[in-house]
């Protein structure tokens, strides 16, 4: 059975995406990103897929889509159940959007959570609540620009 963990960073009103992209670039959180998914899989939308600039190296891309497009290097699939029959026991990163946090979140045991102290106007992009299923265990890094903590799933 995978391991399925979401990873995201949400502002206080809870946006994770305006027009189809990141509301913040913050550097220290996207290497922090990089690091804890290296060498795992990545489970993202097409959505979100779209945002990338290209394939995220050092990790398998891949994605979900209503749709079954062809994208070199990465692999697409239809359903959520396909996605955890081809994961096996591996590791398995949910990166976004929100659809896809939202399917996914029932069956994650655990949350990479980058709070990001700012209230973004417009976003159109949120992350599904979760408080009521999960609690803080750790704060792995905190600083003036964003607060990482380590959710898990209420017993």
């Amino acid at each position: 059975m995978a391991k399925i963990k979401a990873i995201a960073a949400v502002s206080l009103n809870g946006v994770i995406g305006k027009k189809g992209d990141l509301p913040w670039r913050i550097p220290g959180e996207l290497k922090w990103f990089k690091k804890i998914t290296m060498g795992h899989i990545i489970v993202m939308g097409r959505k979100t897929w779209d945002s990338l600039p290209g394939l995220l190296p050092g990790r398998e891309n891949w994605i979900l889509s209503r749709s079954n497009h062809s994208i070199e290097n990465a692999k697409v699939f239809t359903s959520f159940d396909e996605v955890e029959n081809t994961a096996g026991d591996r590791t398995v990163f949910i990166i976004g959007g929100g659809e896809i946090y939202s399917a996914f979140l029932p069956k994650c045991e655990e949350i990479y959570l980058t709070e990001v102290p700012q209230i973004i106007q417009d976003g159109d992009a949120f992350f599904p609540s979760y408080k009521n299923d999960f609690h803080c265990t750790e704060t792995l890094e905190k600083n003036e620009d964003f607060t990482i903590g380590k959710w898990c799933r209420n017993k």
